[in-house]
């Protein structure tokens, strides 16, 4: 139980800089995969400096997960108006929040799987079009 535990808290980890990586340097689609190249990097860098083999495969699939999940978030704040810099800070500190959090027994598994489902229902509630000012000039 030890092990899963572990793996949990390193999956979990990855997310969180996944997240925050993907804050700080995603702005665009090549943006997005340095943020999964690079959060995947750190994270079995981490994994396999601290634990094992194991736990640097769950760090590195955390990364890539927490990096490709924000991104629906990231652009969704950055069409809207949203700041580069306030949406980056943001980012960062709701990585640290998620990694922070991974240290709760299991919780590391459920942050891999819920950040991807949010990311999918954002991409659903989208409209497909905005109709903008046309509709108003319809005289």
């Amino acid at each position: 139980m030890w092990d899963v535990y572990w793996v949990g808290v390193f999956l979990g980890v990855g997310v969180g800089l996944g997240i925050a990586i993907a804050g700080v340097i995603s702005a665009s689609r090549w943006g997005l995969v340095a943020a999964a190249v690079v959060g995947a990097a750190i994270g079995v860098a981490l994994g396999l400096a601290l634990a094992g083999i194991e736990d640097g495969i769950a760090g590195g699939i955390g990364g890539v997960v927490g990096a490709v999940g924000t991104q629906r978030v990231l652009s969704g704040t950055l069409r809207r108006g949203g700041t580069r810099t306030a949406a980056a800070a943001l980012l960062v500190g709701g990585g640290f929040v998620v990694a922070v959090l991974a240290l709760i027994p299991l919780v590391g598994f459920v942050e891999a799987a819920v950040v991807p489902a949010v990311a999918l229902r954002l991409r659903r509630r989208e409209p497909a079009r905005y109709a903008g000012l046309r509709t108003l000039a319809r005289d």
